[in-house]
């Protein structure tokens, strides 16, 4: 019999817009919340959202975000009896889990040995294999001889992996034996300093894949559900920046298959809670690439989709209640992560201070952030500025309502990439939905915003309200003051104020 705890109070582990996401969820099932923030957050939107905020520790992440045993102190102190880690930080590490566990408190995610199997690449490959899930063809030992031998059959290009870790750390493509040696030294170094384990493994590598993953929702009860696919193709260094449901182009029967190959993995593991089973996909071939024992950033497309909060359910599943039924899909869902980011200039990262923001609106349009005017924008955490997710009855609406809101949003005082993402969704290839792992490098190798005087003007517009020459009018910056004559020649250019400050408009 499955033990039910309603849970009263809930502690976020985690900051920003998924912390806030959370908070939002969490009031709509009557749940109190708890925000933890860092010195550097304490004027974060998330900590004035919650019921209770407290202060775990100084900007560094290694003494606040990810100090567990002070995130579960400060759940004792405040009287929280659950802990939702989010995505980042700890939601990945099975220690953190089994320690909220033994601390007498719910976690709100998989049970801690589930996360530590599935966690690890090679584990990972095994028990797909044994539950049937087909296999991109590789070799689990890291020995030179063991991979030249593996090469020699399936033939090079390879692809070494990190078995603790993803996110591209560890990664390297070697497309011949006098490579080999060399990355194997350099990805397994990498892999160590990333992730403390220096273990790696190698693929065969696929020359245009694309990335498309499952959801999966399971509970105590024995219940497990698929709620469809999304695709995750474009990528910039490994990380995802437009994801979409459903994948496009995908046929009824590779849907199907890969749906069934989720949810038999899941069973295999006696999965709870949200997860997502992930895939390359080569024609009407898909390959298990790895699961995420956690809420994925891209989950509103889902939520779209499906008329469901993902959330919710996850905090349902942990009280010991049953999975949620869901109805079919409807329509198709579309997200860009806006980061802060100097897109123009090898995306750099960004940092400042949100001098002015106006956000899209509109039928089928979502904008998830925790964005605010006088936010300051640090460097001491992930780069997600937020998440702008548009759905429409197809893909081509919900892609030309993403143009639309790319083009009204606005945020002035941190670099961004907001033009470049718009650019993206604005080109006939993705129109076109010719997707892969590659289609930057292929279709976008090199980007600059477009010299306009649109543009020109916006970014002298930056200038003036960082120099106080704009008052607001109804939220929005008015027009300036008239200059006085003789005055203006003494003034500095505005380029020559525009350092960290950007605004995007419609080109």
């Amino acid at each position: 019999m499955v033990k039910r705890r309603q849970i009263g109070k809930l502690l976020i582990a985690n900051r920003g817009e998924i912390a806030l996401r959370i908070i939002r969820s969490a009031k709509t099932l009557g749940i109190r919340t708890v925000a933890v923030f860092s010195e550097a957050d304490a004027k974060s939107l998330h900590v004035a959202a919650a019921d209770e905020a407290i202060c775990i520790g100084p900007p560094e992440a290694s003494k606040s975000y990810l100090n567990s045993e002070v995130i579960i102190a400060a759940a004792r102190t405040t009287g929280a009896d659950a802990i939702h880690p989010g995505y980042g930080f700890l939601s990945e590490r099975p220690e953190f889990a089994r320690a909220v566990a033994e601390a007498g408190l719910v976690f709100v995610g998989p049970p801690a040995e589930v996360m530590a199997a599935l966690g690890d690449k090679l584990a990972g490959r095994r028990i797909a294999r044994e539950a049937g899930v087909p296999m991109v063809p590789g070799a689990e030992s890291a020995s030179p001889a063991d991979i030249r031998a593996f090469a020699a059959r399936e033939g090079y290009p390879i692809l070494i992996k990190a078995s603790a870790g993803g996110g591209g750390r560890g990664m390297r493509i070697v497309g011949n034996d006098s490579e080999l040696e060399v990355a194997l030294e350099a990805g397994s170094r990498e892999a160590k300093a990333a992730f403390g384990d220096g273990r790696v493994f190698v693929e065969k590598y696929l020359a245009r894949p694309r990335h498309v993953e499952v959801q999966i929702l399971g509970d105590a009860h024995g219940n497990l559900i698929a709620l469809g696919e999304r695709d995750c193709s474009i990528q910039r260094r490994y990380q995802k920046i437009i994801e979409e449901s459903p994948a496009p182009g995908l046929s009824d029967s590779t849907r199907a298959r890969m749906l069934d190959a989720a949810l038999a993995l899941g069973r295999a593991v006696g999965y709870l809670s949200a997860g997502t089973v992930e895939f390359l996909v080569d024609g009407d071939k898909f390959y298990f690439l790895e699961v995420n024992t956690r809420l994925q950033v891209e989950h509103p497309v889902t939520e779209l989709r499906f008329g469901c909060d993902l959330v919710a359910e996850q905090l349902r599943i942990a009280s010991g209640e049953r999975v949620s039924e869901v109805g079919a899909p409807v329509g198709a869902a579309i997200e860009c992560r806006i980061n802060a980011e100097d897109a123009a200039n090898n995306f750099r990262p960004a940092a400042g201070t949100v001098l002015h923001l106006a956000t899209p609106a509109g039928p089928g349009v979502r904008f998830d952030s925790h964005l605010e005017a006088g936010l300051e924008v640090g460097s001491h955490y992930d780069s997600l500025l937020g998440k702008l997710i548009t759905f429409g009855a197809s893909r081509e609406q919900a892609r030309r309502r993403m143009v639309v809101a790319l083009g009204e949003f606005a945020l002035l005082g941190v670099m961004n990439t907001a033009g470049f993402l718009r650019d993206i969704v604005a080109s006939e290839p993705f129109a076109r939905a010719d997707l892969s792992t590659h289609f930057l490098e292929e279709f976008f190798p090199r980007w600059h915003p477009a010299q306009s005087d649109g543009i020109e003007a916006a970014m002298v517009a930056a200038a003036m309200v960082a120099s106080g020459a704009f008052g607001t009018r109804n939220g929005r910056p008015a027009a300036p003051a008239a200059a006085a004559g003789p005055a203006t020649t003494a003034r500095r250019s505005p380029w020559d104020e525009l350092s960290g400050f950007e605004l995007w408009r419609p080109r």
